[in-house]
């Protein structure tokens, strides 16, 4: 027999391979049960069956999150959430159609996680993102143009606002919204704006939905139309921003790319 032959059909090479294989299928596995701690088991979206699939869930694990945060059990059990959509067709997998006014159903583009309603924090325990008056440090590029001021305007061509203050986020420095003034609101919204006062206030503009048109000296955002920045999801906080929040804000923005305008959830052709 030849060096690291172990018999005539097997040799140390061989099982070094099995061995990998072995251990690789086994980290397959372990990894398949471990992203199944959030968002498992599945729920048939017509019926009460939940899908699990392989592997199975694993043991519930207790996390202990950052900066007194808690600690968090993974998996858990949660509501059942309650979808604002009816289905177009009796079958499973038929499309949802929003119920009432699409833009603010929450489905779809628009929807998003109840994720946990406190700031995203820095490494020291602060919140990350926070408007620049609460931030000396930072300050906007002289080649840049400064938006503070500037209209915004929606797919339509109406102003909804005007940028009031930037947004920027502490750990990884960058814009990360714009905090715009509302100019434009429908009657409707004034008058229930009588018994909510806090409707008229102040709302964030996600910048990645931000165009800035130098030689206008405009904001547009092609995904809502002037009216729609009135329903932009209010801050608990006017100084800070919440995880939950963030996600909500940005949603209905992204839900106004299918639902702004009725054609652009309609057929090309």
């Amino acid at each position: 027999m030849y060096t690291g032959a172990l018999t005539s059909h097997l040799d140390v090479a061989q099982i070094v391979l099995y061995a990998f294989w072995l251990f690789f299928a086994g980290l397959i596995i372990y990894l398949r049960r471990e992203d199944k701690r959030e968002g498992y088991p599945l729920e048939s979206d017509r019926s009460q069956i939940k899908v699990v699939g392989f592997p199975a869930m694993p043991e519930p694990k207790t996390f202990l999150l950052p900066h007194g945060g808690g600690i968090r059990t993974a998996p858990r059990q949660e509501a059942r959430e309650i979808v604002n959509a009816t289905p177009v067709e009796p079958w499973p997998g038929a499309p949802l159609r929003p119920n009432g006014d699409p833009m603010l159903a929450a489905v779809g583009p628009g929807a998003s996680p109840d994720r946990a309603d406190v700031p995203d924090l820095t490494l020291e325990g602060m919140p990350k993102i926070i408007p620049m008056r609460a931030a000396p440090d930072f300050s906007v590029a002289p080649q840049d143009v400064d938006p503070r001021g500037l209209p915004v305007l929606g797919a339509d061509g109406q102003v909804g606002g005007i940028v009031k203050d930037i947004w920027v986020d502490l750990s990884e420095p960058q814009i990360r919204y714009l905090e715009v003034t509302l100019t434009n609101t429908a009657d409707e919204d004034e008058a229930l704006a009588t018994e909510q006062p806090d409707l008229i206030q102040d709302v964030l503009l996600p910048m990645t939905f931000v165009r800035v048109n130098r030689k206008e000296r405009q904001i547009k955002v092609a995904s809502i139309m002037g009216r729609h920045f009135a329903h932009v999801p209010r801050l608990s906080n006017p100084e800070q921003i919440t995880l939950r929040e963030e996600d909500k804000i940005c949603a209905y923005y992204a839900g106004g790319t299918l639902y702004a305008k009725a054609e652009r959830s309609e057929p090309l052709f």
